[in-house]
């Protein structure tokens, strides 16, 4: 088997595979409320989706996440799980979701190959949950919850984006409906991707100052196995309650680029080096010009990656991206 290796000797084995810019909700972090999607023909078909999938995977992908947008407003979207499923030499796939079609599909899902879930949920607060997310529907999504709970997914994953003076007053009430149905929870640092019509600066919170807070309730021990600490959040685990972990994704105060292990592909096809730069190759472009060569493919992977950024340069109350969350793949 090929690996991808980076410049700085990273070996990248879990793609973010985005199958849509589209979303069924306008959450405001991610997205402007009048935003412009991309023509469904600029999007990477069903069968394109398997064969870039299948050839990263035999360069040594053993992870791969389905995003968006919401991944579940395509009408392939099982399909598209079983494909990818079935690639030999994938370990492991996962989904991202809003949760809001989660109760309709989780069977499905299950079914299909998909063995872990992360949920946004940004509030317990159903006013406060439609404002976030300009039209949800809170109790939509913890039906999907619930739903994806009574399949026995191998884990599921509460997302929650934490913004000083919206929604840290629930910090603990989030923790505790995690704990309640012995489900993951991740506290994340609002990251800088978009014009979102404010600063960010002026909803950051840190995760230290999450876990402080936390810490006047519940005791807080360190997760010390590898598989907890392997990816961007670095987790802790609440006294008494071994089925739940409690994650931190820190972008602005823990800087995790080091380990960094991943790849991003957008809905467009563009593969992504570094969610904080804009470093982009159009794999769908080289994919339509050569429809019979994966070799192009994988020699253009391994050109990319000797220009993987060493890390991101975020700074909350500094430059934005222009790129979207739901453009970049969540």
């Amino acid at each position: 088997m090929s690996f991808l290796i980076d410049g700085l000797g990273r070996r990248m084995n879990y793609l973010r595979l985005s199958l849509t810019d589209r979303c069924d909700l306008r959450c405001r972090y991610c997205m402007a409320d009048d935003m412009r999607f991309l023509p469904r023909e600029q999007t990477l078909t069903r069968a394109e989706i398997r064969r870039v999938a299948g050839v990263m995977v035999a360069e040594g992908i053993g992870k791969i996440r389905l995003t968006g947008g919401e991944p579940l407003v395509r009408p392939d979207i099982i399909s598209i799980c079983e494909d990818l499923a079935a690639l030999p030499g994938l370990n492991e796939l996962v989904l991202s979701t809003n949760g809001r079609q989660l109760a309709a599909h989780a069977c499905a899902l299950k079914a299909a190959g998909v063995s872990r879930l992360n949920i946004s949920l940004d509030s317990l607060k159903p006013e406060r949950f439609h404002h976030i997310t300009r039209h949800g529907v809170l109790a939509e999504v913890i039906d999907g919850i619930d739903a994806a709970v009574a399949q026995g997914f191998q884990r599921i994953r509460l997302n929650c984006v934490m913004m000083s003076g919206c929604n840290d007053d629930e910090i603990e009430d989030l923790l505790a409906f995690a704990l309640a149905r012995g489900i993951d929870i991740c506290f994340i640092e609002e990251m800088p991707l978009g014009d979102v019509g404010r600063t960010r600066a002026d909803t950051y919170l840190s995760s230290a100052d999450i876990i402080a807070r936390l810490n006047q309730r519940y005791t807080l021990l360190p997760m010390l196995n590898r598989d907890a600490q392997a990816g961007p959040a670095r987790y802790l685990q609440a006294q008494g309650y071994p089925a739940s972990r409690i994650g931190f994704i820190s972008p602005h105060s823990n800087n995790f680029c080091a380990s960094c292990n991943r790849l991003r592909l957008t809905a467009e096809g563009r593969l992504l080096l570094c969610l904080g730069h804009e470093h982009s190759l159009s794999l769908r472009d080289l994919m339509r010009a050569h429809p019979d060569d994966d070799q192009v493919l994988r020699e253009a992977l391994h050109t990319a990656l000797a220009q993987k950024p060493a890390r991101h340069e975020f700074a909350h109350d500094g430059e934005q991206l222009v790129r979207f969350m739901n453009v970049s793949g969540g």
